[in-house]
């Protein structure tokens, strides 16, 4: 098991949840079998989220569309505060 962990800050957080559901169909098709969301108790504007992937593959691949299709268009992005920060995670053996 592979997992994508992203994390950034947002303007708002319903406006946050309603593009990240909008991108439901893409992360089941890409290979994600399980996702988390988290905040911080203290900071409604700030977001954790958790893919997870049966191959590095295809969380590298999912990446990628986030890089280029998502996080680059205002419209498919539109409570992104900042720039995320993302990393491929594997569990230690």
């Amino acid at each position: 098991m592979t997992t994508l962990l992203i994390e950034h800050r947002i303007t708002d957080f319903a406006t946050w949840s309603g593009a990240f559901a909008r991108f439901a169909d893409h992360r089941r098709d890409s290979g994600v079998q399980g996702e988390h969301v988290y905040q911080p108790v203290d900071d409604p504007h700030y977001v954790l989220v958790t893919l997870d992937f049966a191959e590095d593959s295809q969380a590298a691949s999912f990446l990628d569309f986030l890089h280029s299709q998502v996080w680059m268009s205002p419209t498919a992005s539109p409570a992104l505060d900042g720039t995320p920060r993302a990393v491929i995670l594997e569990p230690v053996r």
